[in-house]
């Protein structure tokens, strides 16, 4: 016969089996940071950043479940950049086991972070910012994504003068907080405004809440360059809505700005280079790849979406050749 110590002593262990391996269950799930200089309220709000969103898409077709096999840790700096840092030490604390990262501001604070976490990052030029020295050779712990934003800066102004050709006189407006890739959309874009006989004005901002003056103050002018800072693109209906107010034909590097009302967006496809391209990359190292061996990745489609809406709005005439490139017309 079994003592009544013996047999509460079993029961409890019996009991206390499937706690235990539920407790070490956490041990099993993978940690993704996400690091963006703007704003977020979470992975479910629907203010979260569109690429945030479109990599838990891609993860999600890649097999990995929410909440069981994949946990995410966004950390957001609502506009202040000297909060990175902080946030980007936080993730490493926790620690998560990828951090992805918007920008050359976040990616700088990750890479200052950690040398041993991968990064997977989402910037303009990698190279130009000095984060690797070659796009299929990276070195150390970081990957990720080249937006080739500063090789398409000038295109962005051609496409513009092709569809308002009478322009001579065009604003762009800039994140002053990304100083490193301001710097390079501005240099390229001065160039090619040279080239075209345009007169470039540089606007500049620091927080989401400067925007509307920003936009009041080139009223005035022709025709306006948003350029696709992390910053300016999180606020890409806002600004849609501030440049239909003003009744100035504009351009964004965000799809949904022009969805919204701006004129123009020619973007490369970012649900390609977020769901699938950065998505597949925090795959493979979730899966044990190392960030030295997988070559950063670069757009291969380009989208063009034209609001003929606010082309009418405007008493603008969009030439046939440039609405014949156009992947999307709305009308």
């Amino acid at each position: 016969m079994i003592s009544r110590r013996a047999f509460i002593a079993s029961v409890t262990a019996i009991l206390a089996a499937p706690l235990a391996a539920e407790a070490q269950q956490p041990e099993n799930v993978a940690r993704v940071g996400f690091l963006h200089p703007g704003h977020g309220r979470g992975r479910t709000d629907a203010n979260a950043p569109p690429a945030f969103d479109l990599l838990r898409q891609g993860l999600k077709a890649l097999g990995w479940i929410e909440g069981k096999t994949v946990v995410f840790e966004p950390r957001y700096a609502r506009d202040e950049a000297d909060k990175l840092p902080a946030l980007a030490a936080e993730l490493v604390r926790l620690p998560v086991d990828v951090v992805v990262t918007m920008g050359a501001a976040a990616t700088h604070a990750a890479k200052k972070a950690t040398t041993a976490i991968p990064i997977v990052m989402l910037v303009g030029d990698p190279i130009a910012a000095g984060f690797v020295a070659s796009l299929a050779r990276p070195v150390g712990n970081l990957t990720g994504v080249a937006l080739n934003n500063v090789d398409v800066a000038a295109k962005r102004l051609q496409l513009v003068k092709e569809a308002v050709p009478k322009i001579w006189r065009v604003a762009m407006l800039v994140n002053e907080a990304n100083p490193g890739f301001t710097k390079l959309q501005v240099a390229a874009t001065s160039t090619a405004a040279t080239q075209l006989g345009i007169r470039l004005e540089i606007v500049g901002v620091r927080q989401a809440r400067e925007l509307e003056s920003a936009v009041t103050k080139v009223k005035g002018t022709d025709a306006l360059i948003i350029p696709p800072d992390p910053l300016l693109v999180a606020e890409a209906e806002r600004l849609a809505t501030l440049v239909v107010r003003a009744r100035l034909p504009a351009t964004m590097d965000a799809k949904v700005f022009a969805q919204h009302g701006g004129l123009m967006a020619s973007a490369p496809n970012y649900v390609d280079l977020y769901r699938e391209r950065a998505a597949s990359q925090v795959d493979k190292l979730l899966r044990g790849a190392k960030a030295s061996e997988l070559p950063v990745e670069q757009p291969t489609r380009y989208d063009l979406t034209i609001n003929m809406k606010t082309a009418k709005a405007l008493g603008l005439a969009i030439p046939p050749s440039v609405l014949a490139r156009a992947d999307e017309v709305i009308h």
